[in-house]
């Protein structure tokens, strides 16, 4: 006989609703939430085909070899749904376009989506129950980030002690889509949850300094979750007081300041996922305002060649991953780098960029060692902005002032980010998203093929059928 409701512990009502949610499915405004998060996804995993970290990735799961299951983007032969998991969450992750939950600040989709689709791949799954499985991995992730995030810091607890709770908290999401698509019942799927306690890692600091290991980042979570789920299946098991233990996840990653009621409170009935962030530009979402203030300003006449001076009011937390060491945030070392700057970001977007209003393009290597925007980027000051600090994380606001030549200042200030709730993306701008995405790795054309095909899930739809379009090598540029 199970444990009264009451003391059942956080693990173990994960574990019952996921259980639940798994033979009941979701509500239909839901499904049609996540099935565009998938297209987000793959749209971005499309874009990363020919980046390192897929050749890296790529390179190690070739020598693990194994026979296949799954789809991994950008190659023609399925994988093992392990290593399809991590080519996926690999390249969801690697242009930093993937969509964005506040306040927690993490990626949730691209942790958990690449581990659904591997394991529905892998068990013959259909689209509604890999749907409503990444539903509850997304809402397992928001809310173990948002079981971290302190009010009175005024940011994340994780991120305040250098993790990467996308990477921490995804591993434990994607475990828990990936058990529920393995068929595993309530307990096993508590069991789930502990497993992959004992996985998720992950440390920021190449955000500051350099290094591309944050790209693997929810590559390695969706892998620790399909091989959770594994383990669980096979029977390891993992301890039911996880989350809240003395020795559990929340006081090991974040001590003491953690509101362990947050993961379960109305869980499986209230769902965070409809309020989650797309991304409009593949760049550090802590850049995204001063973007939107940089295109504001281009819309009012500024002309870079005018501007004898920028300054960037940020929140103060965010001036670590934007703004320091500010040497290197006015010089990036390469394209990836000029992604986490918000001098060279501002100088991207107030130049004129591309996709809506800063693409790939303009974080290629060469872009990031273009004269002119080193130029115009060596003019922007990087401060901490009082109203900007006092949104975030709710936000990540920020204000932007020109000094023209002849003395005229010109300023713009944006406190509700573009993609959100307050500033959504239209269908037309997700569109024009995925096809600037999809161009990079497919023939003309064959992006709606691809769009039509995963929005083929919400009908019914397998997701082998689904996906087998992204293994047709003739449509690969």
């Amino acid at each position: 006989m199970s444990a009264p409701t009451a003391t059942r512990t956080p693990a173990q009502r994960i574990g019952e609703v996921a259980a639940r949610v798994a033979a009941d499915g979701i509500p239909a405004e839901l499904a049609d939430d996540v099935v565009a998060r998938t297209v987000d996804v793959l749209g971005n995993c499309l874009a990363a085909t020919r980046e390192e970290p897929a050749r890296i990735v790529g390179a190690v799961v070739g020598e693990w070899g194994g026979g296949g299951a799954a789809t991994a983007v950008g190659r023609a032969e399925p994988l093992p749904a392990p290593s399809a998991a991590l080519v996926n969450g690999t390249l969801a992750h690697s242009l930093d376009f993937d969509d964005t939950h506040l306040p927690s600040v993490l990626h949730p989709s691209s942790s958990v989506i690449p581990a659904a689709l591997a394991t529905a791949e892998r068990v013959g799954a259909s689209g509604p129950a890999m749907l409503a499985a990444a539903a509850v991995g997304i809402e397992v992730t928001c809310r173990l980030g948002m079981a971290g995030y302190d009010e009175e810091l005024g940011n994340s607890v994780f991120f305040e002690r250098g993790q990467h709770a996308t990477a921490i908290c995804g591993a434990v999401g994607a475990a828990v889509a990936a058990g529920m698509l393995s068929g595993l019942d309530a307990e096993q799927l508590t069991s789930v949850v502990g497993i992959a306690a004992s996985m998720g890692a992950g440390v920021i600091e190449a955000n500051r300094t350099g290094g591309t290991i944050k790209r693997v980042h929810c590559g390695w979570a969706a892998h620790a979750g399909v091989a959770a789920a594994d383990l669980a299946r096979h029977g390891l098991t993992g301890p039911p007081t996880v989350i809240e233990g003395r020795f559990g996840f929340l006081q090991a990653f974040c001590g003491d300041r953690v509101h362990v009621e947050r993961v379960t409170d109305g869980f499986g009935e209230e769902w965070e996922t409809p309020g989650i962030f797309f991304k409009p530009y593949p760049c550090n979402h802590f850049t995204h305002a001063g973007i939107d203030a940089a295109l504001a300003l281009r819309a009012r006449g500024v002309e870079p060649d005018d501007v004898r001076a920028l300054t960037l009011g940020v929140p103060a937390p965010v001036l670590r991953t934007i703004a320091e060491p500010p040497e290197e945030k006015a010089r990036p070392r390469s394209g990836y780098h000029a992604a986490f700057s918000g001098p060279y970001t501002v100088a991207a977007a107030l130049l004129g960029g591309g996709g809506l209003g800063v693409f790939h393009e303009d974080f290629t290597d060469a872009a990031a060692a273009d004269p002119r925007r080193l130029d115009l980027a060596g003019r922007v000051r990087v401060v901490a902005d009082d109203e900007s600090t006092a949104l975030f994380p709710r936000q990540f606001p920020a204000v932007l002032t020109a000094e023209i030549a002849g003395g005229r200042t010109v300023t713009e200030r944006v406190r509700a980010n573009r993609g959100g709730p307050a500033n959504p993306l239209s269908a037309d701008e997700l569109s024009t998203k995925f096809t600037g995405n999809a161009d990079r790795a497919l023939v003309p054309g064959a992006a709606a093929d691809v769009v039509a095909a995963v929005w083929g899930l919400r009908d019914g739809r397998s997701v082998r059928d689904a996906l087998a379009i992204l293994r047709r090598p003739e449509l690969f540029l």
